[in-house]
């Protein structure tokens, strides 16, 4: 299969353009009211700011809410001290980034957490806004390198392992009807797609498919699809997004909550061995990255399936 990179450029844009820039997600801690009234104001205009009043709830904050950018803690407060609560936070979110607002000279405590990495900065009180809002700055920029480094390592590992997959499926499988849903398990897990779906064709048409599916109504039946018909007549990628000006091309899509959906057509030497279709509702939508993979691996996929074919 081929394809230009401004087919991709614009399959990026299409599926990027329904998703709004965030504000990053900061937690203050103080079991001081006019303290955690104060950091709310200085920063809900820059960051999405939840409040916790101690360690315990800001922990049950953390559970409901995710992980965040950054936490700002007060050291002494009642049940737990701050470099505790801070401690308790790093297993589940080792790439936030933790400040500590102490007006004591607790030197062993802060020495202890900063040495072991779970607190970033310390600020004495009562703090200088200024120097206050530069520290905070500069970690929420630590935090986005931090998980732009771990999306690439993770984007690696996705890569080996969807490959090695699709390698697997060529050396296991003597039909293409047989390699279909493993292919289709493999690209949905890997791209975190709710409903996933490799149609072989006859005649350009399609016939049997393999499936994946998180549960519900997906993946979407793709007989009579216009989508995928113009996929297929055109011989390239073609993508649908919800960005409720574009009429989805059936009603099953509104019925099944479909976001994003993807389709790829299978191209070797001029013939469609296959068609891919991907499906988002709820799941985080691919980004720019994603989707270059979601087509290099493609290219494997080809691959397998023209050897399978040819040992058959």
């Amino acid at each position: 299969m081929s394809y230009s990179l401004s087919d991709l450029d614009n399959v990026t844009r299409q599926i990027t353009s329904m998703e709004r820039p965030k504000k990053p997600k900061m937690l203050v801690v103080d079991d001081e009211p006019d303290n955690l009234d104060l950091l709310y104001r200085t920063f809900r205009r820059d960051f999405r700011v939840y409040k916790a009043d101690s360690g315990v709830n800001a922990l049950d904050v953390l559970q409901a809410e995710g992980e965040v950018a950054v936490i700002i803690s007060d050291q002494r407060m009642p049940e737990m001290k701050g470099t505790e609560f801070l401690s308790k936070t790093v297993p589940d979110f080792p790439d936030t980034v933790r400040i500590i607002l102490t007006g004591f000279t607790d030197v062993e405590d802060l020495v202890e957490a900063i040495n072991s990495g779970q607190v970033y900065k310390y600020i004495t009180k009562p703090w200088d806004p200024n120097e206050l809002k530069e520290v905070v700055d500069r970690a929420a920029d630590t935090y986005k390198i931090l998980k732009e480094r771990t999306e690439e390592l993770h984007r690696a590992q996705e890569q080996a392992t969807l490959l090695e997959a699709i390698a697997t499926v060529a050396s296991t499988h003597s039909s293409i009807e047989d390699c279909l849903e493993p292919l289709a398990k493999a690209f949905g897990e890997s791209f975190m797609a709710d409903g996933c779906s490799f149609h072989a064709l006859e005649a350009e048409s399609l016939t049997v498919s393999g499936s994946y599916s998180k549960g519900g109504d997906i993946p979407l039946t793709l007989e009579g699809d216009s989508l995928v018909q113009s996929a297929l007549s055109a011989g390239k990628t073609e993508v649908w997004v919800n960005d409720n000006r574009s009429e989805p091309p059936s009603e099953a899509y509104t019925n099944a909550g479909v976001q994003v959906h993807l389709v790829l057509p299978l191209i070797f030497r001029d013939r469609t061995l296959a068609l891919l279709s991907l499906q988002w509702t709820q799941s985080p939508k691919p980004n720019e990255e994603e989707i270059k993979l979601i087509h290099l691996a493609s290219q494997q996929a080809i691959l397998a399936l023209v050897a399978v074919s040819s040992n058959g």
